[in-house]
């Protein structure tokens, strides 16, 4: 027995040794069969060691999405599992993927990933929006601080009492701490939270947003205080006193020099309409340089990184630019390696004993109470509901990532010891980890698209339906980009006529992806500038006209594709809208994507409690021709009578020119029995109703044929039209046996004719296609017309 331990200590010894001896440093290695070992050497064991924890990490990510949780949580989970918590324990295992002789290499490389992402919410934290936030949102940041902060007095007494070894640092480096550890709100997170929730564009996440901005911008100066005052600890008081001056001093260089020089650069950018490749590699520099700086003055390098992002403006390209190159490098690979290196000091064997859980158990319960009842009692005071305050408090609580940093510092400067900062590591993850399940049962609006009301459609708001129903005409316009709009613009301008029908009511919505590379606080920024600049000031881009009256209201919907149709039938039914406009994404060219917005759009036409239309522009569909050409093509059912409609809309413009062409199949109808009269009998009333209100306006054309594909193709090659306009499906399968071969499979989006007239391959289609589906609602038609 005691050989055997004699051997295993020898072995182990062995390793330490072997391991040690490699601090003699080669990069990489000569290979196994020149007899090296690759765990041995840096670079080789930095690869394996980023793999193991880009793999944990993305492991534990999809174990936790079902409960909404932020990707930081599986990420600080993963180091935690990573360390001498969990697999650590194993000592083989720490000496061939993490041996002691690497830490410093990966923590480098760690360190690099949180310089730029600083600078990254440098970049991306506007300071004049935070101004626009208003005083409420300040007061309750600021109570959100102090009450937390008073609490850490207390708390602080409490640790350097009952932790051996924590009274060895001074009070006020130690409370400083402390303070910032149990009052921060981590802005980055809780974006990502309220997106995930869909609270984002609602007043406790503007609210929550605002004073989270607030809150960080006071976390970060508190910081550097406990930063300057710990680093002045070891060798005099006056060390921190000039740390301080030169840090002040620090701060009035970028603002007097940097700020200029970088407005000159972001300019340049956007007049010449490009980015060089010169001014994005000099600003990557000045990040190193001036986090070296903050780091040769005495303060951490994450805040010379972070003043540097501040000082870039954030209009125009360079800033979009910048974080394009930086962000998905820097948050998808390097910050994992972080969270990382920071779960690998964290140690919660430390916490041992019943004492030790609770100390735990004190500090969760102090952090959350100040936070939440400072927020939840200046909440009140503000005038704000019950239910939207504590929400507010809730929210205010997370911690995360941001959190992280700071204990981080703390430990690097000595401050927190290793029990210590276990502890506060635990309490940053449970007070991130509950905040979504808290959120969603004291505060989540509800959103039931299933159960929607008012069914509405072109017909119901059209001039022979005014005098029992609403005439309004409410148009949602969902768009993705200043292309988008633009199409989008047009066709609103095309369908509203105040001679024939009362006012339109436009609800611009902006649709936004939210991902996981996707930066959380630019969202928040474009959404309270109410997202869709592109719809004002450009010429051609106006809505409506000064004889037309429209009524244009903007919004955003920032949502996983998955549940973006949540939002947009939400504020569909909400604001009771006739019609949905959908721009159509299809990859048309090798390396585009599109496929993943058809789910969208799917989703929207199965779940819209009004008429959908889909556009898919070709540009041929514009203001600027003398006459602009329509064709509405109809074959007879539901969605065909809807686009009837619209093109009668189309045509009370004196400078559209619509034609309408009907489709008669030579040969027997092959629908249902019980159909084919009801729906006759609909498709000619309409059509009868149009060829009275539009004679001599309006085109009306009957073809009959036996290959409607090779007529269809004709239209669309026509490029006499600028627009061609089709049901989406429900009519006779017959009249389309000849395209439904071919076509079926590509049809769920735009249906069979739709998907023809969109996406034929190899044929020069010139027109503009919309796609009009009317809500599912044919026994309720049926019952109306019997």
């Amino acid at each position: 027995m005691r050989i055997c331990t004699l051997s295993h200590k020898l072995k182990n010894h062995m390793y330490t040794k072997m391991a040690l001896n490699i601090t003699s440093v080669k990069t990489s290695s000569d290979g196994v069969w020149q007899g090296d070992n690759p765990f041995h050497y840096a670079f080789p064991l930095l690869i394996i060691q980023t793999t193991v924890i880009i793999f944990i990490s993305r492991l534990l990510a999809f174990f936790l999405k079902p409960l909404r949780q932020p990707k930081v949580i599986a990420e600080i989970l993963g180091g935690i599992l990573l360390g001498p918590s969990a697999l650590g324990k194993n000592h083989e295992f720490m000496l061939w993927i993490f041996p002691s002789w690497s830490t410093p290499i990966l923590e480098t490389v760690a360190s690099i990933g949180l310089l730029f992402f600083l600078f990254l919410v440098g970049l991306e934290l506007d300071l004049t929006s935070i101004r626009r936030s208003g005083k409420k949102a300040l007061v309750i940041a600021t109570a959100g601080i102090l009450l937390p902060f008073l609490f850490g007095i207390g708390i602080t007494f409490l640790l350097r009492k009952a932790i051996s070894g924590a009274d060895r640092v001074g009070y006020t480096q130690c409370f400083l701490f402390m303070g910032v550890s149990l009052s921060i709100t981590a802005f980055p997170v809780l974006a990502r939270i309220l997106a995930e929730l869909k609270l984002l564009t609602t007043p406790v996440g503007e609210t929550a947003m605002a004073a989270a901005a607030f809150n960080d911008m006071a976390a970060w100066v508190l910081l550097a205080l406990a930063v300057a005052l710990a680093s002045g600890s070891h060798q005099n008081p006056l060390a921190s006193l000039w740390v301080l001056i030169s840090g002040a001093g620090f701060v009035i260089f970028m603002v007097v020099v940097i700020r200029p020089t970088m407005n000159w650069v972001a300019s340049r950018c956007s007049n010449h309409g490009k980015v060089e490749e010169g001014y994005i590699c000099l600003t990557l520099a000045g990040v190193m340089l001036s986090g070296f700086m903050t780091d040769f003055i005495g303060i951490h390098s994450i805040f010379g990184a972070f003043v540097f992002g501040l000082m870039i403006p954030k209009h125009g390209e360079f800033s979009g630019r910048l974080i394009r190159r930086i962000e998905d490098f820097v948050c998808g690979l390097l910050l994992p390696l972080y969270f990382a290196s920071s779960g690998l000091k964290t140690d919660v064997n430390k916490i041992d004993g019943v004492k030790a859980w609770g100390l735990l158990a004190v500090v969760i319960t102090t952090a959350c109470t100040g936070k939440i009842l400072g927020t939840f009692l200046m909440g009140m005071a503000c005038m704000i509901p019950v239910r939207e305050s504590f929400a507010l408090g809730l929210l205010m609580n997370t911690k995360g990532l941001v959190e992280l940093i700071v204990l981080n510092i703390g430990k690097e400067k000595k401050v927190l010891n290793d029990e210590m900062f276990a502890i506060l590591v635990m309490m940053a993850l449970v007070t991130t980890f509950m905040t979504t399940p808290l959120v969603m049962a004291a505060y989540k609006p509800a959103r039931n698209i299933t159960a929607t009301v008012h069914h509405r459609s072109l017909s119901e708001s059209s001039s022979h339906h005014s005098q029992t129903l609403q005439s309004d005409l409410r148009v949602i316009a969902c768009v993705h980009g200043p292309q988008i709009a633009s199409s989008v613009t047009h066709l609103i301008n095309s369908i509203q006529s105040p001679s024939t029908y009362s006012t339109l009511k436009l609800y611009i919505l902006h649709l936004i992806e939210l991902t996981e590379m996707s930066s959380s606080i630019a969202m928040v920024h474009r959404v309270r500038k109410n997202g869709v600049p592109y719809f004002k000031g450009n010429k051609g881009y106006e809505v409506g006209s000064k004889s037309n009256k429209v009524k244009v209201r903007k919004s955003t919907a920032i949502s996983a594709l998955t549940t973006m149709h949540e939002d947009i039938c939400h504020v569909a039914e909400r604001k009771r809208a006739t019609i949905i406009i959908l721009p159509v994404h299809r990859p048309c060219r090798e390396g585009e994507t599109g496929h993943s917005w058809e789910v969208v759009n799917r989703s929207v036409l199965m779940h819209a409690p009004c008429t959908v239309a889909l556009m898919v522009d070709r540009g041929g569909f514009r203001i600027d021709f003398d006459r602009k050409r329509v064709c509405v093509v109809f074959v007879g059912g539901p969605d065909d009578r809807e686009a009837v409609e619209l093109g009668g809309r189309m045509a009370a413009q004196p400078d559209t020119k619509v034609s309408l062409i009907r489709f008669l199949l030579k040969g027997k109808d092959n629908r249902h029995p019980d159909d084919i009269d009801i729906e006759k009998e609909l498709d000619e009333r309409l059509l009868e109703e149009f060829k009275r209100q539009w004679d001599g306006e309006a085109e009306y054309v009957e073809k009959s044929t036996h290959n409607m594909m090779e007529e269809l193709l004709a239209i669309g090659q026509n490029e006499e039209f600028g627009l061609v306009i089709v049901g989406r499906g429900r009519f006779p399968a017959t009249m389309v046996a000849g395209i439904l071969e071919q076509e079926a499979e590509r049809s769920l989006e735009l249906g069979v004719i739709g998907n023809l007239l969109a996406f034929s391959g190899g044929q020069e289609i010139a027109s503009s296609v919309l796609v009009v589906q009317k809500h599912d609602q044919a026994k309720e038609d049926r019952e109306n017309h019997v």
